[in-house]
């Protein structure tokens, strides 16, 4: 039976679930409506519009896990059931962490001004080398679902015998023995998506900084300081909330086996909370999203007035 802190868990993770699904849910719908009236695609909304739908897809599927697991953990138990579900977890999850690095990679080289030879040819590839960054990311998801379904399938295998109420806790011990290589592999995926949003955002920003010093010298009042300052806020903001889920799948690794753990509950909450916010972030750092989510809250709150 669930206890009054398994509600309380379940209360919180769904509200953060319905509205990271509904945030990224508006991101998908505007840019494949804007896709379907100019018959085109930037590699920029290419990136955001997988975004806005694995970051969809990811929430509900982690939710189903997550409520399943809390409610009636046999069912998981179920075969074909938990490995089903987490593999496809892992593969947007991965799919997500990549993608996202992604991006902020596509913003370094799109934006940061720099004279070196290999920059200015990177600069001038940028969709080529955006598709393959893009394949190779879904290619190294593609690959850790496989094994996690492999893995859960044989801990379930070694385990089917144990069938008793009273072995049920064993049972989770000893499937979670088979879990650490794919840990230790999953953490070595994690810290090279944050390797490369580091290494992006930190170029980015010295770009950015040093942009700004020149048009201060030159001219101050520059009509694009703005937008640099903007860029800037932004970037930070999204280096900042990567670096909290990065330290929440550290966490998450570290504390997987244990029951009811406050650590853990922080972790799900971070966790469930960054779909949502970098989603934010994105809707308001593109013009066209944020003018198209102001005017949907302002319809949406004048129908409930003239209710």
């Amino acid at each position: 039976n669930a206890t009054s802190y398994d509600v309380m868990t379940i209360v919180i993770i769904s509200l953060q679930t319905f509205a990271g699904m509904w945030i990224n849910g508006f991101m998908a719908s505007v840019l494949c409506v804007a896709c379907l009236k100019k018959k085109s695609f930037n590699a920029n909304e290419k990136i955001l519009l997988f975004l806005g739908c694995c970051r969809f897809c990811y929430l509900g599927i982690t939710w189903v896990y997550f409520f399943l697991s809390i409610i009636n953990p046999w069912k998981l138990f179920v075969h074909t059931i938990r490995q089903i579900l987490s593999a496809i977890q892992s593969f947007l999850n991965i799919s997500n962490l990549w993608v996202s690095a992604c991006l902020c990679i596509f913003y370094c080289i799109k934006i940061a001004n720099f004279r070196n030879i290999f920059f200015i040819y990177l600069k001038g590839k940028i969709d080529r080398i955006m598709l393959w960054l893009f394949l190779g990311s879904m290619l190294f998801a593609l690959v850790i679902s496989i094994l996690v379904y492999k893995v859960i399938d044989e801990a379930h295998s070694d385990n089917f015998n144990c069938t008793g109420r009273e072995n049920f806790w064993k049972v989770n011990i000893k499937t979670d023995e088979h879990f650490f290589p794919l840990y230790f592999l999953s953490g070595v995926g994690f810290a090279i998506a944050f390797m490369a949003v580091i290494s992006s955002a930190l170029l980015l920003l010295f770009s950015l900084w040093r942009h700004k010093c020149k048009m201060q010298m030159n001219s101050g009042k520059d009509l694009s300081m703005d937008a640099h300052v903007k860029a800037m806020k932004s970037i930070l903001s999204f280096f900042f909330i990567y670096s909290i889920n990065f330290a929440c799948l550290v966490l998450t690794l570290i504390y997987s086996t244990k029951k009811a753990n406050p650590v853990m509950f922080l972790t799900l909450v971070f966790q469930y909370a960054f779909p949502s916010v970098h989603s934010l972030i994105l809707i308001f750092s593109n013009h066209k999203l944020e003018r198209t989510l102001r005017r949907t809250l302002s319809c949406g709150k004048c129908k409930v007035c003239m209710r």
